[in-house]
């Protein structure tokens, strides 16, 4: 696939796009926006958002946000993603290429819970106080 980007003019995708605005990529293609967009186009958009933008920002609670970073305790590897309702809040995030024994020991009394599947390559730790 051809990078049609220049460093002078350079372009995002739509997800890229969606991160930058901070909405869901589904709204990005619903209201039309190209498959490409320049970043300057997209930093216009921002500061003047059209009517569906400010209405969508205008109904985030806040409760749950629309994109997370998540970010490997022991490399630093990251990804920006949607999270899931099922996640918890993580004590640590770990890529597929370390294993617990790469976190410190959870605290006498604390029981540790691991979930796979979180974002293309992460596996989140939850430390939890016994009860």
């Amino acid at each position: 696939m051809a990078n049609n980007s220049s460093p002078t003019h350079p372009t995002m995708n739509r997800r890229q796009v969606a991160q930058a605005l901070n909405i869901p990529p589904e709204m990005v293609a619903r209201h039309g926006l190209p498959s490409r967009m320049r970043a300057s186009d997209v930093a216009a958009l921002d500061a003047n958002p059209p009517d569906w933008l400010a209405q969508s920002r205008a109904n985030q609670t806040g409760k749950r946000p629309i994109w997370v970073e998540l970010r490997c305790y022991v490399c630093d590897f990251h990804e920006t993603t949607r999270p899931k309702k099922w996640w918890p809040e993580f004590t640590y995030v770990l890529c597929d290429f370390h294993g617990k024994g790469d976190l410190p020991a959870p605290a006498l009394g604390w029981r540790r819970s691991e979930y796979d599947g979180v974002g293309s390559r992460f596996r989140g730790v939850v430390d939890t106080q016994d009860p």
